[in-house]
């Protein structure tokens, strides 16, 4: 992602709709991971950019690192007093079999090797260790934004649960999200020329972020949406 597109992403992410909704699904998602017994430990945020989703991770009482590959991306997670460093994700600095989580949230859509990214976070979790996964779905929906914040593709559930599988991951769950604004989205992607990144008027904002909230209480997850997410395990029989 471009450095503009980075620092865009940071000002926007308090308090975006997108942005706050898909800190909401992180959020549960910890906290159904609690329910189950897992206690928080080290964990891994691939992609961090201004380091929303790592400040989430650290309210939950886990031990996070924030990974980018950009230095605009670092700086600004350094700026906001996280923990982070510079790699690419295909090749992770980090000792294998050490993480008890790592998300990943829309970073395997910018490799064409999409696959060595999903064995390096298999890599890194430790057995039984938990990722998360979000990507943007489905190519019928491709724009000019994708090509402005560098997506390589947009995935189905096929071709996300292959790359994941193939890595020597185990899905447990794959879901839709943002279901219910994609009719708004295809429209506004169709007539783009660029990121959809911008800032909104606040009553559009407050408005979509109340559609988008109210997946949460809808049988909508198997339905088409704009992002697709999805929860594996690394298996404890090696």
């Amino acid at each position: 992602m471009e450095a503009t597109e980075v620092r865009k992403l940071a000002a926007l992410e308090d308090t975006h709709w997108w942005y706050r909704e898909r800190r909401a699904l992180l959020g549960r998602a910890l906290r159904r991971l609690a329910a189950s017994g897992v206690r928080p430990e080290q964990a891994l945020d691939i992609g961090a950019a201004g380091g929303g989703n790592t400040r989430v991770l650290r309210a939950h009482g886990w031990r996070p690192l924030a990974l980018e590959y950009g230095a605009e991306g670092a700086g600004v997670a350094r700026e906001r007093g996280l923990d982070v460093i510079r790699a690419d994700a295909r090749h992770l600095p980090v000792p294998s079999a050490g993480l008890g989580l790592v998300v990943a949230f829309d970073i395997l859509e910018h490799f064409d090797e999409d696959h060595l990214a999903a064995a390096e976070i298999r890599r890194t979790l430790r057995p039984g260790g938990t990722a998360l996964i979000a990507v943007p779905c489905d190519m019928r929906l491709w724009s000019a934004h994708d090509v402005a914040v560098g997506h390589v593709r947009r995935y189905d559930r096929a071709g996300l649960r292959a790359v994941v599988e193939k890595a020597g991951l185990v899905v447990d769950e794959v879901w839709s999200w943002n279901v219910l604004l994609r009719p708004v989205a295809a429209w506004r992607r169709r007539r783009s020329t660029g990121s959809d990144l911008d800032a909104l008027h606040p009553v559009v904002n407050l408005g979509l972020r109340t559609i988008v909230t109210a997946e949460r209480y809808l049988p909508v997850r198997s339905l088409p949406g704009v992002s697709l997410m999805l929860r594996a395990h690394r298996p404890t029989d090696g």
